[in-house]
């Protein structure tokens, strides 16, 4: 590899938004954000109306055993996305393989997975699971209820989200790695693969704000998530507004942390981008010496 290489453009998913376009974004994201404190204040003013802001609906809330009966179902929905993000992530990198072969059969049908899983509804898979699936004799405990549609639904997300990161390398990569003796197998796994997921990590953290979002539909199969354990907790305690109020800044929370970690890892600093190899290293792991450079 050229040394000059540290000059070329960096490599994005996406096309870089001009200068008109990045003042039409911060236009709107501020109009957005007057819109949305307007109708924070039109709600806080209509349920003080109707006595949804007296302090005898709030109090409950300090007791420590309602934060200890909602946190878990805090833990629930945490399980339930770890699950899906391993499983998940660990299929879609398959599908992504195998939209990406040259084998004809494996690529129609990793390709038909995806483009059928992205057009499926979340709820109608949970509502397979829960009743279609037990008329068959297949009858999951309630955590893989959940589970697995979300983990089929994912899959397709996750799959292409790496492959974007793949076909985003320059293709010197794989040529670098050829000409050192490598198969495309080898070439992919050693060279390609560990490349593109540094690129996408930003990406995969942002799918999990999403994954955690649909964990909610846990209410359906009556799993023990955040959004099921405030349903039984407003009818156990008759404050459906502050319950849920309650639930809503648990979740903000959660994902606002998750969203800030993909932020960080975007424009986290000395991040090389993908036309940038580092020459202290080489691709491959085989010493570099400034003649092989040159």
């Amino acid at each position: 590899m050229s040394a000059s290489s540290s000059h070329q453009p960096a490599v994005s998913l996406y096309d870089e938004p001009g200068p008109r376009a990045q003042r039409a974004i911060r236009l709107w994201s501020v109009v957005a954000v007057i819109v949305v404190i307007a109708l924070i204040v039109a709600a806080a003013v209509q349920f003080g109306s109707h006595g949804q802001l007296d302090a005898e609906r709030w109090t409950p809330f300090l007791s420590a055993g309602i934060w200890q009966y909602l946190f878990v179902g805090l833990w629930g929905t945490i399980q339930a996305a770890a699950l899906v993000a391993v499983l998940g992530g660990a299929f879609g990198l398959v599908l992504a393989l195998g939209r990406l072969s040259r084998n004809p059969v494996i690529h129609w049908v990793s390709t038909a997975y995806i483009e059928i899983a992205r057009t499926i509804p979340v709820l109608l898979l949970i509502y397979l699971m829960l009743f279609g699936l037990p008329q068959l004799g297949l009858n999951f405990p309630l955590l893989w209820k959940l589970v697995i549609p979300l983990t089929v639904a994912n899959a397709a997300a996750f799959a292409e989200i790496i492959r974007a990161g793949i076909l985003g390398l320059p293709a010197g990569q794989s040529e670098a790695a050829a000409s050192l003796g490598l198969s495309r197998g080898q070439a992919m796994r050693l060279v390609v693969l560990p490349q593109a997921l540094r690129f996408v990590t930003p990406s995969l953290v942002t799918q999990l704000v999403s994954l955690v979002k649909d964990t909610s539909l846990g209410y359906i199969v009556a799993f023990t998530e955040l959004l099921y354990r405030g349903q039984v907790l407003a009818a156990y305690n008759h404050f459906l507004i502050p319950t849920f109020v309650v639930v809503t800044v648990i979740y903000l929370v959660f994902n606002g942390a998750l969203s800030t970690l993909a932020s960080q890892l975007r424009r986290r600093p000395g991040k090389r981008s993908l036309a940038e190899p580092s020459t202290s290293a080489p691709v491959v792991g085989v010493p570099v010496t400034d003649s092989s450079i040159r």
